[in-house]
């Protein structure tokens, strides 16, 4: 539990509730949006570019590219390889196994 606001934390709350399947997927999901956006996000500040910038070289406004990078939005693949490019990088979306649980 948080001292300062005297409420649980995100993780105590996690460990309190239930895991079904399907909030087990929804966490799956925010995760690898909270991944992608900071991935972006860390190659933007390498390249020293401005949300704003980011999104005039890959088509998009200012305030997309900041809910990118916060993790709010679910990309389709075209966004992502405008991303991409935009960021000279080159997306590569692979099927991987599952990480080991420890």
């Amino acid at each position: 539990m948080s001292e300062a606001e005297g409420r649980p934390s995100l993780a105590d709350a996690r460990r309190a509730r239930r895991m079904t399947p399907e909030i087990a997927e929804e966490y799956a999901a925010a995760r690898l949006r909270f991944e992608l956006g900071e991935a972006v996000r860390k190659r933007r500040l390498e390249l020293h570019l401005s949300q704003s910038a980011l999104g005039t070289r890959a088509g998009l406004t200012q305030s997309a590219v900041a809910r990118f990078e916060a993790g709010g939005t679910v990309p389709t693949i075209p966004v992502l390889e405008r991303l991409a490019r935009a960021l000279e990088l080159e997306l590569r979306v692979q099927f991987v196994p599952y990480a080991a649980s420890a």
